[in-house]
């Protein structure tokens, strides 16, 4: 990362994390109301990557109920892609588990989704599984997982 910082998702940060989430899932985005329904749920916790002018440039999220975590999204600014953002949203994200007590990490990411899935297996995540028809447009997803709990260097 290159001045970014990670922090707590804020209510105040929902838009712009909306913003972002229709630039990189224009097919299947999320709406500002289940922002804000995840953002209030106890097993869940949301992180945005901000830049130095206080810009949210990325955001990940993740639902934990030990001794299993779920990675629920992670999305970068396609402008800043390529700067370890993404990876540091996961990082983050898997420590917030350990915290939790969470013993291991489950995702979904589209099939074609080429990028994510080298950028997860190279952080240790193992594909298990495909689910057929996953996504709304009929993507299939596969689902990764790691564990324990530790991401790869």
């Amino acid at each position: 990362m290159t001045g970014e910082r990670i922090r707590a998702m804020r209510w105040w940060d929902i838009p712009q994390v909306h913003d972002i989430e229709v630039e990189c899932f224009p097919d299947d985005s999320w709406s500002i109301e289940q922002f804000w329904r995840e953002l209030a749920g106890s097993t869940r916790e949301y992180l945005v990557a901000v830049d130095e002018d206080h810009a949210v440039v990325g955001y990940a999220g993740v639902f934990v109920l030990a001794p299993d975590s779920d990675l629920q999204t992670v999305a970068v600014r396609p402008d800043r892609r390529g700067r370890r953002i993404g990876r540091e949203l996961l990082d983050a994200c898997v420590q917030v588990a350990k915290r939790r007590d969470a013993t291991s990490m489950m995702l979904e990411v589209r099939s074609t989704n080429e990028n994510a899935i080298g950028m997860y297996e190279g952080l240790g995540f193992h594909a298990i599984a495909t689910r057929s028809r996953y996504y709304p447009d009929g993507g299939d997803a596969v689902i990764m997982r790691l564990r324990p709990l530790e991401v790869s260097p």
